[in-house]
């Protein structure tokens, strides 16, 4: 997969820009400056056709507004996020934020199993709530993008608004039963792959004692 990486807005959340076809492209999570993400597509002379949300808090959500004016890019959002879209509080701009809310006037629901495909590729959504009701993944090819589910070391924090630590434990297990072995491109901090989180990632460790 062709993907390039930016990180925007004000806690530096990753943005990822996947080539899905010649020309054309999606974006995974654009936290603010969509400046800077309009003006890398035109250098590198790609149409963006989509944008992939992994949830819905503000520091995922703060560019998409601009950009889907602009660009006119369907955005995608499980369903149990999409009040953060258009909420300050829900979406927890209105306490840790200190920029302009920009609601998110228009979506297209991404419910979990289901597939959102452009050009060339195919994005299956598994829905992983515990960060957020709707937090999900998207899975293409080897290729996992696990917003706040899963991180390096780690995974999301569950003391939020909406965040729930015993489905957090069910959506690391089912991350953890996937088949195969995964990059996964996550919300904040380095990549890493799923063998090594089924390895080394203490939030793993019990499902590491169950299907030893």
């Amino acid at each position: 997969m062709e993907m390039y990486t930016l990180q925007l807005g004000e806690l530096g959340t990753n943005c990822y820009i996947a080539v899905t076809a010649p020309k054309r492209c999606i974006a995974v999570d654009i936290g603010g400056d969509s400046e800077e993400l309009l003006g890398f597509i035109k250098l590198k002379g790609l149409t963006l056709s989509k944008i992939l949300l992994t949830h819905g808090h503000f520091d995922h959500i703060g560019g998409v507004e601009a950009v889907r004016k602009a660009t006119g890019a369907e955005v995608y959002i499980h369903p149990d996020d999409a009040i953060m879209l258009t909420s300050s509080e829900y979406s927890l701009h209105s306490t840790m934020s200190y920029g302009k809310f920009a609601p998110v006037t228009d979506y297209t629901a991404a419910v979990g199993d289901s597939v959102i495909n452009d050009g060339d590729m195919s994005f299956k959504v598994l829905h992983t709530p515990g960060h957020s009701p709707g937090s999900v993944c998207y899975i293409c090819g080897d290729v996992i993008f696990s917003g706040d589910t899963l991180f390096c070391g780690s995974c999301g924090r569950t003391d939020l608004r909406g965040g729930n630590s015993i489905d957090m434990k069910k959506s690391l297990r089912a991350l953890y039963l996937l088949d195969g072995n995964y990059n996964v491109y996550n919300g904040h901090g380095s990549p890493t792959t799923l063998e090594d989180e089924r390895r080394y990632n203490p939030f793993m460790a019990e499902y590491r004692k169950e299907y030893r």
